[in-house]
């Protein structure tokens, strides 16, 4: 479970500065909330805070959890982050967090199957696991794991990305606008893809999305933000 309170990130300085401020969320294993709101507010800068990206300037709390037994003890990445603990946070980064860019973001010179395997050789965990074969296969990519990305349609090269994303079994994923860039078939149908993935492996996922008839038609639960001069604030909506 993802468990923030009173959390608070700043962005530019003087006049110029803007807030973004949580005041509370929690997330449990195989739910997905979206987070919304006007372009320019400040939803992928929220997602960045999360993802250890951007340093909050106020935070009384931020735990995540592995699954499992009820006693399983949260990391404490609130306290990494008031020590300013950098090795402590990179770990946590790149073992218990995975991103899907909006550009997808695969190495052009690697081919399908690699890039998805990269984060897992990164951290020296076995090339293979039933966990992304499972992937593959509901992404429907096996017969492009040979091919490299430029090779690719981009509805494609997203659903190679959902999958590189969650290829080192990370405890949260965060998505910042996966569907942006397809038309709306593409868009629906790699949402569907996305959301059975998040449930089937038992992950807990944060997704930035402009999309309000996507996210109505799954009725996914969200942040709404609520913008004034110099801050936005983000709450849960209806």
């Amino acid at each position: 479970m993802l468990d923030i309170k009173n959390l608070l990130v700043r962005r530019g300085e003087g006049a110029q500065a803007h807030q973004v401020r949580l005041p509370e969320l929690q997330i449990g294993t195989g739910q997905v909330l979206a987070i919304t709101g006007e372009s320019g507010c400040g939803k992928s800068t929220l997602l960045e805070a999360i993802g250890l990206l951007l340093r909050p300037v106020e935070l009384q709390r931020l735990t995540l959890t592995p699954p499992g037994s009820p006693a399983a003890t949260p990391l404490d990445i609130g306290r990494l982050l008031a020590d300013d603990d950098q090795p402590a946070l990179a770990a946590v980064r790149s073992k218990h967090l995975g991103f899907i860019l909006q550009s997808g973001g695969l190495l052009p010179f690697l081919s399908v199957r690699d890039n998805i395997r990269l984060p897992r050789r990164l951290l020296g965990m076995p090339l293979h696991s039933e966990h992304v074969d499972r992937a593959i296969a509901a992404l429907r990519l096996e017969t492009l794991l040979d091919k490299r990305p430029q090779a690719l349609s981009i509805g494609e090269r997203q659903r190679v990305a959902c999958v590189r994303a969650i290829a080192h079994e990370p405890l949260l994923l965060l998505a910042d606008e996966p569907t942006a860039a397809l038309d709306p078939h593409s868009a629906r149908r790699l949402f569907e893809l996305l959301l059975s993935l998040v449930s089937s492996l038992g992950l807990s996922a944060l997704v930035v999305s402009h999309d309000w008839a996507l996210l109505k038609d799954f009725g996914l639960p969200r942040l709404g933000a609520t913008s004034r001069q110099g801050e936005t604030l983000f709450e849960p909506m209806d």
